[in-house]
């Protein structure tokens, strides 16, 4: 019996109607059937389809795919010492391979990647960094493109500063100290005269020479143990055994990490198993406007007389910085404007921080502020974190503004 036109168009309106029903039903009712009954599978081409078992989309006949944990949950410590969980919120997920691309659940994106959650985070105060955002790669991105970290930690650093020397032969100053110890002399010898011109006159001339002297690197505790001794000191000229100068030129920045009284090693090229003990005993007061150093003079023992005039000799200066808190030097990122570390927040969140450096020895850099103790800090992949990162916030700013950005 042929159907009449009557039982066909009623057959199709009640196919029409149990589609309908499937693609209207909401999500929340679907959610709300499923969320107590174990794993939960849903179809990647319509998020709100969900079943308590495995199979294929009724709507597209694409097959369901298991749906991850919507949050996770941390363990907070209370200043009791009892334990909470509290529960990080995910605000859309994502390919990081695909800037901008933004899906509301978990799947596949489409280069066929499993996308990543990417979860609220509390901002602190200090760890906005302008033109940066935090990035979320999971463990296996990580490894792929090679990203190591390291704890911040504190070390006992030394600073070793290195230069270039030679053994003193200055027959300038030898001969300006015979200068002042003449002037000096015939201070003594005019104040014994009690002629208040003579005095005057003697002092003058003792004071042209002693500034003299200090122009040429003597400071007043050396002018005075010349003074004292009331002799030359031949090894400006000759050298010999005995204590010797050498002296050593020190760039500009180096000068916070020098003083009087800082140990000095000075070795030979020559002499490769000799190495000999000094002191710096004087700086220069000026800059040369040339090569942009300072003459550091070094009293240094030589008891063989090793050492002769004009000699050229490698000074190493060894400053004990203490203990500080501090990063390897692969941490830290140089933009040229600031300086970024990108901190480990967990569950793949890689966070930019600007910090502020101090000294930077023995293949780290001093952190004066911007991390604290234990934090997890990124040593190897920065450039492409840095980059990623950089992209992110651009597109996350064209988003704000208004811009079309790809997935939503």
């Amino acid at each position: 019996m042929k159907p009449s036109k009557k039982s066909i168009l009623m057959i199709m309106a009640a196919a029409i109607f149990i589609v309908g029903w499937i693609i209207l039903w909401p999500k929340d009712r679907y959610q709300h059937q499923h969320e107590h009954s174990g794993d939960v599978y849903y179809c990647p081409m319509h998020p709100f389809y969900t079943s308590n078992k495995p199979g294929n989309c009724p709507i597209c006949n694409m097959k369901l795919v298991k749906r991850e944990t919507a949050s996770v949950t941390e363990k907070d410590h209370t200043a009791a010492g009892e334990t909470k969980n509290t529960e990080k919120k995910i605000l859309y997920w994502t390919d990081t391979m695909i800037p901008g691309y933004k899906a509301p659940g978990p799947g596949k994106s489409p280069m066929g990647m499993d996308l990543t959650p990417v979860y609220e985070q509390a901002k602190s105060e200090g760890e906005v960094v302008e033109g940066h955002v935090s990035i979320s790669l999971d463990s296996a991105k990580q490894h792929l493109i090679g990203i190591k970290t390291q704890k911040v930690s504190m070390h006992e650093l030394t600073k070793a500063i290195r230069a270039s020397g030679t053994v003193a032969h200055d027959m300038e100053l030898y001969q300006t100290e015979a200068e002042y110890l003449q002037a000096f002399a015939a201070f003594n010898n005019a104040r014994s005269s009690n002629i208040p011109e003579v005095i005057e006159q003697a002092k003058e001339v003792v004071t042209t020479v002693q500034m003299r002297l200090i122009h040429m690197g003597l400071n007043d505790e050396l002018i005075k143990e010349l003074e004292q001794k009331n002799e030359l000191d031949h090894s400006l000229l000759l050298g010999g055994t005995g204590p010797i100068w050498v002296y050593a030129y020190i760039y500009q920045y180096e000068l916070p990490y020098i003083d009087v009284g800082t140990p000095v090693k000075v070795r030979v090229p020559s002499f490769t198993q000799e190495t000999f003990d000094g002191t710096v005993r004087a700086m220069d007061p000026m800059v040369d406007a040339t090569t942009r150093t300072v003459r550091v003079r070094i009293l240094v023992k030589d008891a063989k007389g090793m050492l002769k005039p004009d000699m050229y000799v490698d000074v190493q200066m060894d400053v004990d910085l203490g203990r500080v808190l501090a990063v390897p030097q692969e941490a830290v990122f140089h933009t040229g404007t600031k300086d970024i570390v990108f901190v480990d927040k967990g569950n793949g969140i890689l966070q930019p921080r600007e910090v502020i450096l101090g000294t930077e020895a023995e293949g780290f850099f001093e952190i004066k502020s911007g991390l604290i103790q234990d934090e997890m800090v990124v040593t190897s992949g920065n450039f492409l974190i840095d980059s990623e990162s950089r992209l992110k916030a651009a597109i996350e700013g064209m988003s704000d503004s208004g811009g079309d950005i790809h997935g939503q």
